[in-house]
């Protein structure tokens, strides 16, 4: 485990608390109003930029690049994309999470809170999940398969199509791609769950927002 991923999981910890014990943190100091501004802001910070580097991740700047990147570079590009990404949402859901927590204890938070509480520690979950188990595992399986690919002289070309040839004759080849599938599977479902999470999120601040 990186030095990013322990940073990851020590503020989900924090953020535990906070939102659990929030009163733990709080003081008598009389620049509270200071305080919750300073959380307010962080919170509407790090929830957009989590927002944004999601929706830029997995619906625009992955799409164009698998269109138009040649599939082995594609995938060693994604391969240190992808840790920096989780990491980012990750730290930002956390930091979202724990304001927002701060800022509506469990104990006194209406159901609506809560929920919306719940969403943004889902968000966090699902991300950090990828940070440490489902990216690693794609990662390695991305490797093991680019080696057999090169054995069999693809994997320069853009698109599947090669691949999907050789392997009707490579079972091989064919095996890797059914546990890569699995794996990569599971990773964008828990991407664009944490995604759902956020965009359930951004309703409830939607509705909250006077203009």
């Amino acid at each position: 485990m990186g030095w990013l991923s322990r940073f990851v999981v020590a503020l989900s910890f924090l953020a535990i608390g906070i939102i659990f014990s929030p009163e733990t943190f709080k003081s008598d100091n009389p620049d509270s109003s200071s305080l919750s501004s300073i959380l307010k802001l962080s919170h509407l910070l790090c929830f957009s930029t989590a927002w944004g580097a999601a929706l830029w991740a997995t619906f625009i700047g992955g799409i164009i690049m698998f269109k138009n990147l040649p599939r082995h570079q594609f995938g060693n590009l994604q391969s240190k994309m992808f840790p920096a990404y989780f990491t980012l949402v990750g730290v930002c859901c956390a930091v979202s999470t724990a304001s927002f927590g701060y800022l509506h204890p469990w104990k006194s938070s209406s159901s609506t809170e809560k929920y919306q509480l719940g969403f943004l520690g889902f968000a966090f979950l699902f991300n950090l999940s990828n940070l440490l188990v489902f990216t690693p595992m794609t990662i390695k399986m991305m490797k093991q398969r680019h080696k057999i690919e090169r054995e069999n002289n693809i994997g320069e070309e853009v698109g599947w199509t090669k691949n999907k040839e050789v392997a009707k004759k490579n079972p091989q080849l064919a095996a890797m791609n059914k546990k890569f599938g699995m794996v990569h599977g599971l990773s964008s479902l828990a991407n664009l769950l944490s995604f759902g999470c956020l965009a359930m999120h951004s309703w409830y601040l939607a509705v909250k927002l006077d203009l």
